[in-house]
């Protein structure tokens, strides 16, 4: 989608346009029965809503790339991946208020567990609390480096942030994280030359950390992955001539909504407490973005019943998004995360759209088999926000 002309385009409505990203939606079926995580789940609601919307599957950045959350939500708001790139450290830090200026480089980290051969055994250290977290990053925020300045935040469970300042920094880095247990962790090096600087500071860093933890169980080091500097991206609500708001629970979903111009509301705890900010706020704003992370999680823990569940669980809120009447609601995801993969996949994620101008295409449930065969076909996922405007009645005729 041409962001230039999407702004030529663009006019003030008074319509309303909720999306729902149902964080790793897609799956694929098990060995058991051949079914996928939606074909197995209970979902009556979305597969009612489905029966009257347009269906399709969306391919987050093309056919065959696995998409990180990052790449996936810029598309899902009308930003091609390709074009604008943005590293997993800038959305962490962002999520949580954290400055980045100009020069500073941030990354996303893991605490994680190490056997007593130096092997990852754990990425994610059992899921630590997020108190266990603040705790131990005071202690690496004392960490002290020759020409740079350090700071290390917490975000939430396991993971956290740590931000490096100083001259001439570089984020064309490696990241530390083997992706897989078994593994150590990785020695982190430059891409380019003027990065070798940065990469001997961070791995000064590692090289501390690893002994101010060492004495910590299950988080006993850290993984880092994302280097970014900070992006210059057209704002969105300038582009689509909407007021747009996140409502989210976790940090860096919140920090990608604010990188990109949308207003970010304080976190909520879970879903339910996201309905109710959705609603608290429904006349201040016009383009609502709503993050559910449950089946991610499940997904990514490879508990395919857990992501059956959290599907279920999600199903039972629809109601509720629909007592609202927006004009344009959309239920997708920003990626597929098939349990039986324990990880994010390439394969295309299904995607509904409701409004009063679409028209029901013959899909009867929200899975990926069925939306497959509906209107919308297989579509790339940049071009989701230019249906969106178009249900709201919010784009004016292209050309004379």
């Amino acid at each position: 989608m041409d962001l230039e002309l999407v702004k030529q385009l663009a006019i003030p409505a008074s319509s309303k346009i909720v999306m729902l990203i149902a964080d790793g939606l897609g799956g694929l079926p098990r060995e058991a029965d051949g079914r996928s995580e939606l074909e197995v789940a209970r979902i009556p609601n979305l597969d009612a809503l489905a029966a009257r919307s347009l269906c399709g599957l969306m391919d987050m950045v093309g056919p065959g790339i696995t998409p990180g959350s990052g790449p996936g939500h810029l598309a899902l708001f009308g930003y091609d991946p390709y074009l604008f790139q943005i590293g997993r450290g800038v959305l962490e830090a962002c999520g949580i208020d954290l400055h980045v200026g100009p020069g500073d480089v941030a990354a996303r980290g893991n605490f994680c567990t190490l056997d007593e051969e130096g092997r990852v055994t754990d990425r994610r250290a059992g899921r630590i609390s997020t108190e266990i977290c603040q705790r131990l990053c005071l202690k690496l925020d004392q960490i002290r480096l020759d020409g740079v300045e350090l700071i290390v935040r917490p975000v939430k469970e396991h993971r956290l942030v740590v931000l490096f300042r100083g001259e001439g920094l570089s984020d064309a880095l490696v990241d530390s994280d083997p992706l897989a247990p078994g593994h150590p962790p990785l020695p982190v090096r430059p891409i380019r030359p003027d990065a070798t600087r940065t990469a001997a500071l961070v791995n000064r860093f590692l090289e501390q950390a690893r002994g101010v933890l060492k004495d910590d169980h299950p988080a006993n080091m850290i993984l880092l992955r994302g280097f970014a500097a900070p992006p210059n991206l057209p704002a969105f609500p300038e582009l689509f001539q909407l007021r747009a708001v996140a409502i989210t629970c976790y940090p860096m979903y919140r920090g990608l909504a604010k990188l990109v111009g949308m207003d970010a509301l304080p976190f909520c705890t879970d879903l339910d407490d996201e309905l109710r900010a959705l609603a608290a706020n429904y006349a201040r704003y016009d383009f609502f973005y709503i993050h559910f992370k449950g089946t991610d999680r499940e997904g990514e823990d490879g508990d395919f019943d857990g992501k059956v569940t959290a599907l279920e669980e999600l199903d039972r809120r629809i109601p509720a998004f629909l007592e609202l009447q927006p004009d344009v609601f959309i239920v997708t995801g920003d990626h597929s995360t098939p349990a039986v993969l324990s990880g994010h996949s390439w394969h295309p994620v299904p995607v509904l759209l409701s409004s009063r101008w679409s028209h029901p295409d013959g899909v009867k449930r929200f899975t990926e088999r069925e939306c497959a065969a509906g209107s919308l076909g297989r579509m790339r996922a940049v071009d989701l926000m230019a249906l969106a405007m178009a249900h709201a009645l919010r784009f004016k005729k292209f050309g004379a």
